[in-house]
């Protein structure tokens, strides 16, 4: 056997100069349980809450219970190939999407990853999902209307740009319609050039079939309004952490528009459904229930995403961001709990019945 000692000097200089210093730190944590879409972590001390976990097969999860010998995780997916035992790690950053231009005439997910099979999303700017609201300075009072379309509402019940409107009914009774028609009626003014008379539409479905969103895209797109629209969709078969979690992503987007000197449009369709899906996960994390089994923090979960459509002062750049949120009652009834929190945190109410 020839052995070159040039060769092996060369082999070992190679090593030396390639060799990185650099260490690789990631803290990571171990999967005590996992089951209904909730895992429980042993580790992660410095995990922040509402931060995002990297799970084994690219799975993303969030830390929501911080408690004393282990983080309760919510996860955003399929939690079947998860096991106990699973190394998990932190990512450093907290939930956030792409907003912008890109996202306009797209469907895209809780996360704000398309689902329309059109591409990747052209976008270049990301925001966290949950922010603060405007405080009292920035504000103005509103003074320009949103027009939907239907001359009921614009005649007795006009809704302004920066308002908080609730559409509450029974089911059938017309709520989506009443969205979609306000959607679709802002074909005019997004055709123009005048950026202040346009109005971009988000529209957020949480819990519902997969059925009923293809029709509301497709009704979208056939009376020319998907150009100027975003559709967030959480399905019923979406996780409960994905539903929880798509109205906060929608109106991330929608103050994309708000703070860009621009107006937005958000529906939530709808809230009841989100509550529903809160109060699953809370249940599951072991958080105390309340009034009709909702956590204590359910009102704060509406206010805190409520508050944050509004308008903005000349030096803000007069962006606005109008609410349409939707709540479905029980035989008419709006003393129940979520219907009253809603209506409390809203600035009108447009009531349907058959």
């Amino acid at each position: 056997m020839d052995i070159r000692a040039a060769e092996i000097s060369k082999v070992i200089r190679d090593q030396i100069a390639s060799f990185g210093t650099e260490a690789q730190v990631s803290e990571v944590g171990t999967v005590l349980s996992v089951g209904d879409g909730i895992a429980r972590i042993h580790g992660l001390d410095n995990v922040q809450a509402g931060e995002m976990i990297a799970f084994p097969g690219g799975i993303q999860g969030m830390a929501l219970n911080l408690e004393a010998d282990n983080v309760g995780a919510v996860i955003f997916g399929n939690d079947s190939a998860i096991k106990e035992g699973d190394t998990v790690r932190r990512t450093g950053t907290i939930v956030d999407v792409p907003v912008g231009r890109g996202l306009l005439g797209r469907v895209v997910d809780g996360l704000g990853n398309p689902i329309d099979g059109k591409g990747p999303i052209e976008s270049t700017e990301r925001r966290r999902v949950e922010v603060k609201a405007p405080g009292i300075i920035p504000r103005k009072s509103v003074h320009e209307p949103v027009q939907t379309g239907l001359k009921a509402l614009d005649a007795l019940v006009p809704v302004g740009r920066g308002q908080r409107e609730l559409i509450i009914g029974d089911r059938q009774t017309g709520k989506s319609a009443v969205a979609l028609d306000t959607f679709i009626n802002q074909r005019k003014a997004n055709a123009g050039d005048d950026e202040s008379q346009k109005l971009y539409c988000i529209y957020v479905a949480i819990g519902q079939k997969r059925s009923t969103v293809a029709q509301i895209v497709r009704a979208l797109e056939e009376n020319g309004a998907m150009e100027y629209s975003i559709v967030v969709a959480a399905t019923a078969s979406e996780p409960a952490p994905l539903q929880f979690l798509a109205p906060y992503t929608g109106c991330t987007m929608g103050e994309y528009f708000r703070d860009n000197g621009m107006h937005a449009v958000i529906v939530y369709d709808d809230l009841s459904k989100q509550a529903v899906a809160y109060r699953q996960m809370s249940l599951l994390l072991r958080r105390p229930p309340g009034r009709e089994a909702y956590p204590g923090d359910v009102f704060y979960l509406h206010s805190r995403l409520l508050e944050r459509a509004a308008k903005l002062n000349e030096a803000n750049g007069s962006g606005s961001l109008t609410a349409l949120p939707i709540i479905e009652t029980q035989a008419g009834d709006v003393s129940a709990y979520i219907p009253t929190n809603v209506i409390s945190i809203t600035d009108g109410q447009i009531f349907l019945e058959t």
